[in-house]
């Protein structure tokens, strides 16, 4: 026989613990006593019940510490749950007592202490009114039932996000995931490669990883290249060995913004990818052939998303209005209507994060409850409150893209895309000594010979934009960029180096030894070798002609430098315009 620590009654060593789960009411060796001890009719002590003594109470302490958190637990239910005498085991709230509350039951379906406490009994009209008056101070009744659970609404998300499509079909736009699609294919039929998906902003990359994902039954695990670690990743490619190798099911890792990761970090991947422990999903907005590693590039197929059509994007902003009213049943107003819907279609620029986000803000415009004060807003003042934010990546793609047009606008004679693509440049914060650097190479490469005034300009204009700066120093940069688009062009000199360059490759020609007489004979002993003793010094002779020899023995004849200044092609396209 053991003491309870809770009641301080004989019972079962063997039966403790049903004892102390069934709130001190079973496996007693004096039942009768026992009960008529601590059970009186009239409900106050009689003069035969003796309190616990000081030892009794210390051992019930040292008992009660010594329990683990889950039996201290079950130990404080036990005392303040009802006797048999007082209800059923049952009561307060019809939750058994010592039995764990399911999720499904809710916070007010067990006793007081497994929601929040029960109010003191001289605070407990004061907080019974204050905290609870639906159920008038009571908590847990028995006629109260469980609490369903609460739905996870997406209301408070983006209107991108909500709008995110679940299937294959539903994606607009990409040629890769349509009908016929290469991408599409393969993932039909079961055969998902490891892949980086290249495309902007907006295109469809996480949409697609997602749709992959839930179409081939995998485990899909998402990821951030901004916030994850090389441990991490090694934790999940642990764990998707575990799963390949128990369940055979397997796992696809979406890496997004992979290039955020360097070259180095991104070699985590290369022995699970190889191996086929995990399938890569790498988004990317920059050109893989910089950012990613060529391994890894070897060990997946890259996928290039375009950017989204207008009419795609009108398709896109049109299911979205109509799931609004669908779901919300708010009506729309009628300054959402074709010819706005075209102009943020074209202001998104293909990217249907930027549609959506637009159509939110116009969607918050036109449907504000109640009577707004003043003149109801209009088309105009919607188009107004949207503000264009140029893409332009000083260090990406954009940043060589758009000087490489600048240049190729000048070259082809065309001074309106030239100050197109130096606008564009300007008013994307280009660095605009940048800009005058490259206008002094064009000054030599396409106009060179044809124009000898253009060097000495595009040097001037790089002093000035040095010493003046942004923003005035705009107007020398525009300066600069017409009078090289309408120079003419010549690039014998250009071409002629290239040449020459080109003649080095061959065997031999690098290591030619200098003539003889062209040397230099600065020493009495280069002198008495014969350095430059049959040099003949062109200004000592009339008109400065000479006949001697320049070039080694064995290049005798050969021309580098071409007469024509440009070249001789015709373009197809041209011709047959004039042809007309």
């Amino acid at each position: 026989m053991v003491t309870c620590p809770i009641c301080n009654r004989g019972v079962k060593g063997s039966a403790i613990n049903e004892h102390i789960d069934s709130g001190c009411a079973t496996h007693l060796i004096d039942d009768t006593s026992a009960t008529s001890s601590t059970q009186p009719s009239s409900g106050t002590q009689t003069q035969n019940q003796q309190p616990p003594s000081s030892t009794q109470k210390k051992r019930s302490a040292a008992n009660f510490f010594f329990q683990t958190p889950a039996k201290r637990q079950a130990i404080a239910q036990a005392k303040t749950a009802p006797t048999p005498a007082q209800g059923n085991d049952f009561g307060n709230g019809g939750l058994k007592v010592g039995v764990k509350r399911r999720y499904d039951d809710g916070p007010g379906s067990g006793s007081p202490q497994e929601g929040r406490a029960a109010p003191k009994d001289e605070e407990s009209k004061g907080e019974q009114c204050q905290g609870d008056s639906t159920n008038n101070g009571t908590e847990g009744s028995a006629t109260s039932g469980p609490l369903p659970k609460r739905s996870k609404s997406h209301r408070t998300a983006p209107l991108a996000e909500r709008m995110r499509p679940e299937s294959l079909d539903d994606i607009f736009g990409q040629e890769l995931v349509g009908p016929n699609g290469v991408l599409r294919s393969l993932i039909e039929t079961d055969r998902i490669p490891s892949m980086i998906l290249w495309g902007s902003s907006g295109t469809g990359k996480t949409t697609i990883a997602r749709c992959i994902a839930r179409r081939s039954g995998a485990r899909f695990i998402e990821l951030n290249a901004a916030s994850t670690g090389v441990a991490e990743c090694k934790k999940l490619f642990a764990e998707a060995a575990n799963e390949l190798a128990l369940t055979g099911r397997k796992t696809i890792i979406f890496c997004d913004e992979i290039h955020r990761f360097s070259k180095a970090q991104q070699d985590v991947f290369l022995r699970p990818v190889e191996a086929g422990t995990i399938v890569l999903i790498g988004a990317t907005t920059e050109n893989p052939s910089f950012r990613v590693q060529s391994a890894l590039l070897s060990r997946c197929r890259t996928f290039t998303l375009q950017p989204l059509s207008r009419e795609d994007l009108i398709r896109i902003m049109e299911r979205a209005l109509e799931q609004e009213v669908r779901e919300t049943g708010v009506e729309l107003s009628p300054l959402l209507d074709e010819d706005l819907l075209n102009y943020l279609a074209a202001f998104a620029d293909g990217d249907a994060r930027t549609a959506l986000n637009l159509l939110e803000l116009a969607l918050s415009l036109t449907t504000r409850p109640g009577e707004p004060e003043g003149e109801p807003i209009t088309k105009e003042a919607i188009k107004a409150s949207l503000t264009k934010t140029m893409i332009y990546d000083r260090a990406g793609d954009q940043h060589y893209d758009t000087i490489s047009a600048f240049h190729k606008s000048i070259r082809g004679n065309d001074p309106d895309a030239a100050l197109y693509y130096l606008a564009r440049m300007l008013q994307s914060g280009e660095d605009p000594l940048f800009i005058a650097r490259r206008m002094v190479v064009i000054a030599s490469e396409d106009v060179g010979l044809a124009d000898n005034s253009m060097l000495p300009l595009a040097t001037a204009t790089y002093t000035a934009t040095q010493q003046i700066g942004m923003p005035e120093a705009r107007i020398p940069l525009a300066h600069c960029a017409v009078a090289l688009a309408l120079a003419k062009k010549s690039t014998r000199a250009y071409r002629g180096l290239n040449n020459a360059l080109s003649a080095l490759q061959e065997p031999g020609v690098a290591s030619l030894p200098v003539p003889i007489h062209l040397r230099n004979a600065p020493t009495r002993l280069m002198r008495e070798m014969g350095y430059g003793k049959e040099y003949k010094y062109p200004p000592n002779y009339k008109d400065g002609k000479v006949k001697q020899d320049y070039l080694p023995p064995e290049l005798l004849g050969r021309k580098f430098l071409e007469d024509r200044d440009l070249g001789t092609e015709i373009d197809p396209e041209l011709a047959m315009e004039e042809g007309s």
